[in-house]
């Protein structure tokens, strides 16, 4: 990395306005294997240190204005948006995702700090009529109080700004955990808070393996809301580990996204909706098409397009010009995203795409005809750039399909029939549907599942009001 500000690759966890650096564990680049740096393995004890410090910034913090709260946020905006290329070069060392990609997530994640600078100055409360004669009742909104924020590696800006920004804006303090495989991000989003003037406590950053970290922030009596991003089993543990304290959780959980394609879409532009919902960062997101359903009439045409696309994506480092796929995270991903593809040739499915030769550390993408719900990667995420395709006859075959799943976090159809737009979207038993559109992720629209894809909504109005408590003040002999 050639950063313009060195400064900003920290080898340092932050707590208590302290950078606090140990070698105890190495980050490395998904492609090349290159360690990028060695960070501290933060203990329980340090993460006590780290709530303490939220606690007793807290204090001074929620009793700012919203307006001064709201001015900070946007000098951090403006920060991330000076620092552009830095913030996103470190992003692809330690991620792996093409540099346009990268650049592309930094604006994003700091759309989500200016939204919610806007919003801090919106947190307004009401008055009730009371119902006695002499009395007034206010119902105040309040900051939740101290907030633990666990992160994903596949997006390490953007899940940290939708998270921390609205809790900020809020007026509560963070302790933020992000992967162990991208703190790099993290830590330099920290540089640039503190420049921005967001005091010493007010946002803490813990590098380390999660075991430990997790369970302190879990069991702090200290800490009253957890923010996760990840799979729905290790939610599902977080939350059971919270239950003890009543935590107030948000939880991002898995995805199976559904992909419709009706016999009346337009077969351009829902080729060109599935390129941007499975390809993007590798088919490593929780929103991407999982399963892309086709309707008989215009399946081969379909398959045949999404392959010569899919061929033509270039695949490599992602520092290099015109790589579309870069690296996947590790080994494990690889062999699940492999495992899969070998499950479904064996039980039918049929490559439509070229087969390449390519080092162990990048997936090849594939389009596979031919899917069925029998196969693995019908009932699992394959988080890769896999895309298989099941086809159908009926709108309700169709439909049996997208909602025979445990998940609902995201789903895609396309179709010009608008009777058809309005049944089906509101069949969809997903917390976010497109259509005839691959991308549904914007700062001013809550973003959130049903069923076992979590709990709570981020981005949008909806996302300070998960930091937010309401108070109800009864004034009485008025």
């Amino acid at each position: 990395m050639n950063l313009q500000d060195p400064a900003l690759f920290r080898n340092a966890a932050l707590i208590d306005g302290d950078w606090i650096g140990r070698p105890d564990m190495a980050v490395t680049n998904p492609a090349t294997g290159e360690v990028l740096g060695q960070l501290p393995d933060c203990s329980a004890d340090e993460t006590r240190l780290a709530i303490t410090a939220a606690e007793r910034a807290m204090v001074e913090w929620r009793s700012r204005t919203h307006a001064q709260r709201a001015d900070i946020l946007m000098r951090w905006y403006q920060l991330m948006i000076d620092n552009t290329e830095d913030l996103a070069q470190i992003l692809t060392a330690e991620q792996g995702k093409p540099l346009s990609e990268s650049r592309t997530e930094v604006a994003y994640g700091a759309s989500f700090v200016r939204w919610f600078a806007e919003e801090a100055r919106r947190i307004n409360g009401k008055i009730i009529p009371s119902p006695v004669a002499g009395k007034k009742i206010f119902a105040m909104k309040e900051p939740v109080g101290v907030c633990a924020i666990i992160t994903p590696w596949n997006f390490p800006i953007a899940m940290i700004t939708r998270k921390v920004a609205p809790g900020l804006a809020a007026g509560c303090t963070m302790v933020v955990k992000p992967s162990d495989f991208t703190p790099y991000s993290a830590l330099a989003l920290g540089v640039l808070a503190e420049r921005a003037g967001i005091p010493a406590g007010v946002l803490n950053i813990l590098t380390g393996k999660p075991e430990a970290i997790g369970a302190a922030l879990t069991a702090s009596p200290v800490v009253r809301k957890l923010s996760f991003t990840g799979s729905t089993r290790i939610g599902a543990l977080l939350a059971e580990q919270c239950a003890p304290t009543l935590k107030r959780l948000s939880l991002e959980l898995g995805g199976n996204a559904p992909f419709v394609v009706f016999d009346d879409a337009d077969l351009e532009a829902a080729v060109e909706g599935a390129m941007v919902s499975k390809f993007r960062n590798g088919g490593q997101t929780c929103v991407c098409a999982n399963r892309i359903m086709v309707q008989s009439g215009i399946h081969d045409a379909f398959v045949a397009a999404l392959a010569a696309k899919v061929d033509a994506l270039t695949v490599g480092p992602g520092t290099e010009p015109d790589v579309a796929i870069g690296p996947m995270i590790n080994t494990a991903a690889i062999d699940k995203i492999n495992a899969h593809v070998a499950d479904a040739l064996d039980k039918g499915a049929t490559r439509a795409t070229r087969a390449r030769s390519l080092p162990v550390q990048y997936a090849d993408p594939v389009v596979l005809a031919g899917a069925r719900p029998d196969m693995r990667l019908a009932g699992e995420e394959t988080f890769g750039p896999v895309a298989p395709i099941f086809r159908f006859e009926t709108e309700a075959e169709a439909l049996e399909l997208a909602n025979g799943t445990p998940f609902g976090l995201a789903a895609y159809f396309y179709t010009r029939d608008m009777a058809r737009a309005f049944r089906f979207g509101e069949a969809l038993e997903f917390g976010m549907v497109g259509l005839n559109t691959g991308a549904l992720s914007h700062e001013v629209s809550p973003f959130g599942g049903m069923k076992t894809s979590g709990l709570g909504r981020e981005g949008a109005q909806e996302g300070i009001e998960e930091y937010l408590e309401t108070k109800a003040f009864h004034f009485g002999g008025l």
